[in-house]
C-alpha cells in the first residue's frame, strides 16, 4: 500500500512535464511573425493577389494614354517595272523608283468616353488595392489559424501521452491492489479498458497533429519548426472598444471586401456614363508632315521625277447617327451592371457586419470560457490528487480516480483550444473591421513563450 501512496502524485508530475515540454521545445522554435514572413514569400494565394494588384495598377496609365497625343510614322519604298508602247515608239521596258513617308500626330480634343474610361480605371485600381488588402488580412488569419491549430494539436498529443502514462500507472496500482487482495479484478479490467482507449486517442491526436503540420506547410511551403505556444499565465486581451455596435459600424465601412465592392459601384457609375457618352461627338486634332518622291510613271514616254513635301493640320469630328440599337443595348447593360454592383455592396456590408458581430461575441464568450476552464482545471487537479489518496486509503474506488483523471484531461484540452480560439477571434474581429495589421501579429508574439536564455 505504501507503494501506491508514493505514486499518488505521479499524474501531477506528468502534467507538470507536459506544461514544461513547451518551454524545452522553445529552444528550437519559430514564432508567429517568423511563420508569417515565410507565408508572405511562399504562399501562392497571396502571391497571386500581389501580381493581380501589379496588373491592375497598369489600367490607369493604359486608360490615360487614350487622352494623350499619339505620334506615328509610315514609310514605303517601291520599284515599278512595265512594258509600254507609245504611238511613235516601239514597245519598251520602263522602270522607276518611288518612296513616300509621313509623320502624323493625333491629339484628342474631346473624347468623353475616354475621359470616363480613365475615371473608371482609377476605380479599378481602388478595387484592386482593397482586394490586395483583403488578401493580406486573409493571409494573416490563415497563418494564425494554422499556427494555433498546430500548437493545440501538439499539446493534445502531449496530453494524450500524459493520460496514457497516468492510466498505465493506475493500472499497475490496480493490479498491485488486486494481488494484495484489496481490489477486485473489475478494477483492473476497467483500468485496462480505459488505458486502451487512451492509446487510441493518442493515435488520433498524432493524426490530427500531422494534418495540422501539413496545413501550415501548405502556406509557408516548408515543414515548420516547433512553434512557440502562449505563456500559461497570459491574460488574453478583450476587444476595445467593448461595444459591438462600434465594431459593426466600422466593419460596414472599412472592411476590405466592402471597400472593393464600393469601388466596383463607382466604376459601374463611370461605365454607365461612358455608355451614354457614345452618342456625343469625338473631336481630334491631326497634324501630319510627309514626303513623296517618284522617279517617273508608265504613262509618259520620258521619266520626270517629282519630290513633294506636304504639311497638314486637321480638326476631325465624328458623331454616330445610327448604329442599329447597339448603344441603347450598351446603356441597358451598364445600368444592370450598376444595379448588380450595388446589390453586391449591400451583401458585402451585411457579411462584414455579421462577421464583426460573431467575432466580437466569440472573443467575449471565449475569454469567459477560458476563466471557467482555468477554474475547472485547478479544481480537477485537486480532485485527481484527492481521489488517488482516497483510493490508497480505501475510501475511494478505482473508477473515482479514473473519472477524475478523464475529466481533468478533457478540461485541459478544452482550455488549450479555448485560449487559442479566443485569440483568433480577436484577430478575426479586427480583420472584419479592416484594421488587422502586422502589428497585431507582433502583439500576439509578445504573448508567446520566449526561448530559453543561452539556448542555441
Amino acid at each position: 500500500m505504501s507503494w501506491q501512496i508514493g505514486r499518488a502524485g505521479q499524474w501531477l508530475v506528468a502534467a507538470a512535464v507536459w506544461s514544461l515540454m513547451s518551454v524545452i521545445q522553445a529552444a528550437r522554435s519559430s514564432d508567429l511573425v517568423a511563420v508569417y514572413e515565410l507565408a508572405q514569400r511562399n504562399d501562392p494565394t497571396f502571391q497571386s493577389a500581389r501580381h493581380a494588384l501589379e496588373a491592375a495598377r497598369q489600367k490607369q496609365p493604359e486608360a490615360l494614354s487614350g487622352l494623350l497625343p499619339v505620334l506615328s510614322v509610315n514609310a514605303s519604298d517601291s520599284r515599278t517595272g512595265a512594258r509600254a508602247r507609245y504611238s511613235i515608239t516601239p514597245e519598251i521596258n520602263r522602270t522607276y523608283n518611288s518612296d513616300q513617308w509621313s509623320l502624323q500626330l493625333t491629339q484628342p480634343l474631346f473624347r468623353a468616353d475616354r475621359i470616363l474610361a480613365y475615371d473608371a480605371s482609377r476605380a479599378l485600381v481602388e478595387q484592386a488595392i482593397a482586394q490586395y488588402r483583403a488578401a493580406q488580412q486573409d493571409l494573416m488569419l490563415r497563418t494564425s489559424r494554422a499556427y494555433f491549430d498546430e500548437i493545440v494539436a501538439e499539446r493534445h498529443v502531449a496530453a494524450a501521452h500524459a493520460q496514457v502514462d497516468a492510466l498505465n500507472e493506475q493500472l499497475n496500482a490496480a493490479r498491485h491492489s488486486f494481488d494484495a487482495g484489496v481490489a477486485s479484478i473489475t478494477d483492473v479490467d476497467d483500468t485496462r479498458s480505459r488505458s486502451a482507449l487512451a492509446q487510441a486517442q493518442l493515435v488520433s491526436a498524432r493524426n490530427d497533429l500531422e494534418s495540422a503540420i501539413a496545413g501550415i506547410e501548405s502556406i509557408i511551403g516548408e515543414p515548420p519548426d516547433t512553434l512557440l505556444p502562449l505563456r500559461d499565465e497570459v491574460t488574453l486581451p478583450t476587444p476595445q472598444p467593448a461595444d459591438a455596435a462600434s465594431w459593426v459600424q466600422r466593419a460596414s465601412e472599412e472592411n476590405p471586401a466592402v471597400r472593393a465592392a464600393r469601388a466596383v459601384v463607382k466604376g459601374a457609375d463611370y461605365e454607365l456614363d461612358r455608355s451614354h457618352s457614345q452618342r456625343l461627338p469625338a473631336v481630334d486634332l491631326v497634324a501630319s508632315y510627309g514626303g513623296n518622291y517618284s522617279g517617273g510613271n508608265v504613262t509618259d514616254p520620258v521619266n520626270f521625277g517629282t519630290n513633294v513635301r506636304d504639311k497638314q493640320i486637321t480638326v476631325q469630328l465624328s458623331m454616330p447617327l445610327l448604329d442599329g440599337g447597339g448603344m441603347q443595348a450598351a446603356v441597358a447593360e451598364a445600368r444592370a451592371q450598376r444595379s448588380k454592383a450595388q446589390s453586391d455592396l449591400t451583401a458585402a456590408q451585411r457579411q462584414a457586419a455579421l462577421d464583426a458581430r460573431q467575432s466580437f461575441s466569440a472573443a467575449l464568450s471565449g475569454a469567459s470560457q477560458v476563466l471557467a476552464l482555468q477554474a475547472a482545471v485547478s479544481a480537477g487537479q485537486n480532485a485527481v490528487k484527492g481521489n488517488r489518496i482516497g483510493y490508497t486509503m480505501g475510501i475511494r474506488i478505482n473508477s473515482d480516480v479514473l473519472n477524475a483523471e478523464q475529466q481533468l484531461f478533457s478540461s485541459m484540452q478544452d482550455l488549450d483550444k479555448a485560449r487559442y480560439d479566443t485569440m483568433f477571434a480577436g484577430l478575426k474581429l479586427k480583420a472584419a473591421a479592416g484594421i488587422l495589421t502586422e502589428e497585431d501579429l507582433s502583439a500576439v508574439n509578445a504573448l508567446l513563450r520566449q526561448q530559453i536564455p543561452g539556448s542555441p
